[in-house]
This record gives C-alpha cells, structure tokens and sequence, in this order.
C-alpha cells in the first residue's frame, strides 16, 4: 500500500504527537502485522507480544520516517527486525506455514505433505532465523524477492539463494529422521 495524500496527512499527523492518527495507523495495519508475527512465532501470545513491540517501536520511530520508501515497507521491516530480535532472545521456533504446503515444489512438495504438521513444524524450526523469516515473507505473505530484499535487507539476489537453502534443508533434515539420525543444527 502506497501512501497517498491522505495518508501521509496521518504520517504527518503522528509525527507531530497526534495520537489519533497514530491510533488510526494501528488500527490500519495491527491485522498484518500480527498476522506476520503469529506465522513467524506460531504462538498467539508471542505474536501479541512481537506486534506490540513493534507498534512500540513504530511509535518511538515515527519521526524516522522519511517517506523514501513505502510507509508499509518501512513498517514490515520494523515487523522483521522485531520478529528476528524476539527469536534471538527465545530461542523458540517457528511452525511451519500452511502457504508452504502449496507454494513447495519438487521433492520438498512431496517431503511436506507427506508428514504430519507437528513434524513439519519441527523441521522449519531446525532453519535459521534468517532463512525462517524470508520463508514466512515468500510463502505466507507473497512477497516479491524485491519486496523481501526491503524488508529483511538481503540483497535480491540473496532471496532465492536463501530459500534455496531453506528448502536443502528441510529436505537434509526430513531425510535424516527418516534413518533416525540426528542432524545438526545449522
């Protein structure tokens, strides 16, 4: 969404302490961003919290703004950074995405639905913070490598190594527990 005359009245609006603008900024994007959050943390309250703390960040930011890119673009990557901060200091993992199911190809496609969600869950958890946002960003938000490479700061040519790993992965540690070994992390 790109602002238009309006809305950049409200960026306006809340860089100059109007609450009410802010307030009609939260409730314009509070859906997205907590919906990003919950597909990243796979836990409700860990989602409120990262939304939260992203509309925290949001308002102690505002002034930040500059209008050089989206309005969206620069909230998504408050969205990312505190979903990437909120892993570091958890430790916890994120579930795999129902998106992932449709969006995989080849032999992962077949590696996915062939196991159950709570073992898939477990597999996407093995991947780093990193590759689990940009996989979360493809495959539940749809965004483009470019809209990707804004958010998360890669560079676009990144994005497609990135899931490419991502997806070597999942299949390297699908495998592995199929044989019962143990995979390391990483």
């Amino acid at each position: 969404m790109v602002l238009d005359a309006n809305d950049r009245e409200v960026i306006e609006a809340c860089q100059q302490g109007d609450y009410d603008a802010f307030r009609l900024l939260f409730e314009t994007h509070k859906d997205r961003v907590y919906s990003i959050a919950l597909r990243y943390s796979g836990d409700a309250a860990e989602a409120m919290d990262i939304a939260q703390e992203t509309f925290l960040k949001l308002l102690s930011s505002i002034q930040d703004f500059r209008g050089d890119s989206s309005f969206e673009s620069w909230l998504y990557r408050i969205v990312v950074n505190r979903c990437l901060d909120h892993q570091r200091r958890s430790r916890k993992v994120m579930p795999f995405i129902g998106d992932l199911l449709d969006a995989a190809e080849g032999a992962l496609s077949k590696l996915l639905r062939a196991e159950v969600e709570n073992d898939v869950q477990a597999i996407v958890g093995k991947l780093p913070p990193e590759q689990r946002i940009v996989v979360v960003l493809r495959y539940t938000e749809g965004l483009s490598y470019e809209e990707i490479a804004a958010q998360t700061g890669l560079a676009r040519g990144a994005i497609g190594t990135t899931l490419a790993r991502a997806r070597r992965r999942l299949v390297e540690v699908y495998e592995a527990g199929q044989r019962g070994e143990h995979v390391a992390r990483g």
